[in-house]
């Protein structure tokens, strides 16, 4: 088996957020949605599924963003980072995976409205057997701050 079948391979985009984590991040963000849940993994008492298409819905005030890690995580990014732009505030859990276009288009390239935590360990996520296979990163995009004029 090749490396990036090792590394890519799951039966599931899905990777429950580890409850210490979140609780630890909940403490000091105070989140008012989720915005990547299933009813039974969801962190917040608001929160949009598959179903009710959360690429589509409008993202308000602190959120909480855990999103599928396949192809389309560039769509979930470049949400976070346009809903940081209209105000509201999206801390991401993500894969560390620095090589990708969707990693340079909105984590690194927008300094100024994020905050970047790289995680020291593997995660252990809620539905996995054992460590996860790469390294995780926390992006915090923060509601843009609005300069006033003197």
């Amino acid at each position: 088996m090749s490396i990036s079948k090792v590394l890519y391979n799951s039966n599931s985009h899905e990777w429950e957020t580890p409850k210490s984590l979140f609780n630890s991040l909940n403490a000091e963000f105070n989140f008012d949605i989720d915005v990547c849940a299933t009813k039974g993994n969801t962190k917040c008492s608001k929160y949009f599924t598959k179903e009710e298409s959360a690429l589509e819905q409008e993202w308000t005030g602190v959120c909480w963003m855990n999103p599928p890690y396949g192809r389309g995580i560039i769509k979930w990014v470049k949400k976070a980072y346009e809903s940081s732009l209209k105000g509201s505030t999206v801390v991401c859990l993500l894969p560390a995976r620095t090589d990708t276009i969707w990693w340079h288009e909105y984590c690194e390239k927008v300094s100024k409205v994020r905050d970047i935590r790289f995680i020291k360990r593997r995660l252990r996520f809620g539905n996995a057997k054992g460590e996860a296979l790469f390294p995780s990163v926390i992006v915090i995009f923060r509601a843009k701050e609005i300069k006033t004029s003197k």
